[in-house]
């Protein structure tokens, strides 16, 4: 494989490991606000809480206490859907993880296989060198032999 296939495939390895960082930095922005919206549901309904057992010393109307609850019951729904996003962002930002740590891996295999035909380059082109070097030394012996 040559030098400039190297070069393009590392950067297309490249890409494809910032794209998946950007992937998982999306994630976890995704997840820390499902986290931050479970705290406010369950803020909210404590916070409700709190007024319907208020209410309820000063007395408080079947009806009224029926709204308190079916709102609470609601909460409690949000709550568990919420729950359910942070679940599944929190896979997603394991997942997301795991793709842009094998994507790494690929970026440092294309690094070391470039590393090694850069070494090899300078090896070839270091033999080229001292074989030239050679060739000139080798014509120089040979003319002061003819010229005595």
């Amino acid at each position: 494989m040559s030098m400039n296939q190297l070069n393009t495939l590392y950067k297309y390895e490249y890409d494809k490991e910032q794209k998946a960082a950007h992937k998982v930095q999306k994630a976890e922005q995704d997840y820390q606000q499902n986290i931050t919206r479970l705290n406010s549901v369950s803020d909210f309904r404590l916070e409700y809480m709190k007024r319907l057992s208020q209410r309820s010393l000063t007395g408080i109307d079947s009806a009224t206490f029926t709204h308190f609850h079916a709102f609470i019951a609601k909460l409690d729904n949000a709550a568990e859907q919420v729950r359910i996003a942070v679940r599944q962002a929190k896979a997603l930002v394991e997942q997301s993880k795991k793709q842009w740590l094998v994507q790494q891996q690929k970026v440092k295999a294309v690094e070391h296989l470039r590393t090694k035909k850069e070494q090899i380059l300078v090896k070839k082109a270091n033999k080229q060198e001292q074989n030239m070097f050679d060739e000139i030394a080798t014509q120089q012996f040979i003319r002061r032999k003819l010229h005595f």
